[in-house]
């Protein structure tokens, strides 16, 4: 346990944020301090210097002058930047010296430079600007200046005494003030993870709440909810679903059921014309139902299995027609154009063959079947399948398309269809990157278009 205390990735995210924000402002003030302490030390290096260099060159310009008997006494003076002022002759005799300077030369003479100019020169703890100067006599001194350099590093060690006890004030408020807004703002991501944690599948219309702040938590927090929404909204889809599948499918079995038991009972009553009118009838039924739902499962999980090939969409059109023609005795109506499209030809035929027994159904005479391309000339196929019955009504012609979706004048069985042909046309069409919608057929009826892009691949 305490091998796990000592390492921060064990830690939480607030105790890892404060030690990650004490860490920067450590190694901030680290180097900000060492900055400042640089400059400081020049500053007030450069200081001394000047204020050396200032009176080395007055003392300079009295003795040339008038000799050492010229300089005055307030150049002798010493002060919080010059702590010792010395002249001194060819024979290292000190001639004139501040007050509590020694008679005797602060420094060797073979250290002090002879030229005419001025030089500052470090001897053991003290700096000594220096310059040699000869009177009108020719008489040769040598000007010393001593700088007060122990003051410089005293200012500099209460400046890193300083910086010593603040550091450690600020690096605390810095992690305290980290800690505590960070944990301020995962208190929220908490509040959301056990709300999360306490939706259950049998109840999904719970929420997370959502923070007044409008940062980063408040956005999570309402993605939480839109996901949670999608959620309750598929699971109530799934659960209809299953409920419409469960409807549908008993309806058949039922009567499969009922037929045998009849026949159970009375042997003589199961002939062909059983097996013929009602068993098999049924039978199919269930197993269309049955393909259908297949159909769209495989597509919810990974979209309908699809072959892609040139189509020949006028072909599926006119066969489908010819079929139509054969097994019922409505007027059908069929205008195409050569029309090719990328796509797979069993499952739009399946499209075909879906909206073509939805219009059959509906007919009152007519069905119609176009195929063209589409009138803005961007390319593709437009399929229109048109009947003259009822019609759909304008706020039911999206959702038609939803599954077991069976307008009110059309849930008897008798009128045929499940719910699911509308809707395997649109997993097929939005499969092919196409559209599809109804609209009202010129002279009553419905219209049902789809349109194709020249290429799905």
């Amino acid at each position: 346990m305490r091998r796990e205390l000592v390492r921060p990735a064990t830690w939480g995210i607030s105790a890892r944020s404060a030690f990650v924000a004490a860490s920067v402002v450590f190694v901030a003030l680290g180097i900000a301090g060492l900055m400042l302490s640089a400059v400081l030390y020049r500053s007030m290096l450069s200081s001394a210097d000047n204020a050396a260099a200032a009176r080395v060159a007055q003392l300079v310009a009295q003795i040339a002058a008038g000799g050492p008997q010229a300089v005055g006494d307030h150049l002798l003076i010493t002060d919080g930047r010059i702590n010792a002022v010395q002249v001194i002759d060819d024979a290292g005799a000190v001639v004139l010296r501040s007050a509590a300077t020694p008679a005797t030369p602060l420094i060797p003479l073979a250290d002090i430079g002879s030229g005419a100019s001025q030089h500052v020169s470090q001897y053991g703890q003290s700096r000594f600007s220096t310059q040699t100067v000869a009177d009108v006599h020719g008489q040769r001194y040598i000007v010393l200046v001593g700088e007060d350099s122990a003051t410089v590093t005293d200012t500099l060690g209460t400046v890193a005494i300083a910086l010593a006890v603040a550091a450690p004030v600020v690096i605390a408020v810095s992690a305290s003030a980290t800690y505590l807004l960070v944990r301020r703002s995962l208190r929220s991501v908490d509040d959301i993870r056990s709300r999360v944690a306490a939706i259950t599948t049998s109840d999904l219309s719970g929420r997370v709440p959502v923070p007044d702040s409008r940062d980063e938590i408040a956005a999570l927090a309402l993605t939480m909810n839109e996901m949670l929404a999608r959620i309750e909204a598929g699971h109530a889809a799934q659960q209809r679903f299953v409920g419409d599948a469960s409807h549908e499918l008993r309806s058949p079995l039922a009567t499969i059921i009922s037929a045998l038991e009849v026949a159970q009972a009375h042997p003589d009553l199961l002939n062909s014309e059983l097996a013929d009118h009602t068993l098999l009838p049924e039978a199919h039924r269930m197993a269309g139902l049955i393909d259908d739902l297949l159909l769209l499962a495989r597509a919810d999980e990974r979209g309908p299995a699809a072959r892609f090939g040139d189509v020949d969409l006028d072909d599926l059109a006119i066969e489908a027609a010819r079929t139509l023609r054969r097994t019922t005795s409505f007027e059908v109506r069929c205008e195409v154009a050569p029309t090719r499209v990328t796509g797979d030809a069993e499952a739009l035929a399946r499209v075909l063959r879906n909206l073509i027994d939805n219009a059959a159904r509906h007919a009152a005479s007519i069905v119609e079947i176009t195929v063209g391309a589409p009138a803005n000339g961007d390319g593709g196929a437009v399929l229109t399948v048109g009947d003259d019955g009822p019609g759909v009504p304008e706020p039911d012609r999206l959702r038609v398309f939803d599954r077991f979706v069976r307008l009110d004048g059309d849930r008897s069985r008798s009128a045929g269809g499940s719910g699911l042909g509308l809707a395997i046309v649109a997993e097929i069409v939005a499969a092919h990157r196409g559209r599809v919608w109804i609209e009202e057929r010129p002279g009553g009826g419905a219209r049902v278009k789809v349109q194709l892009p020249p290429t799905t691949r």
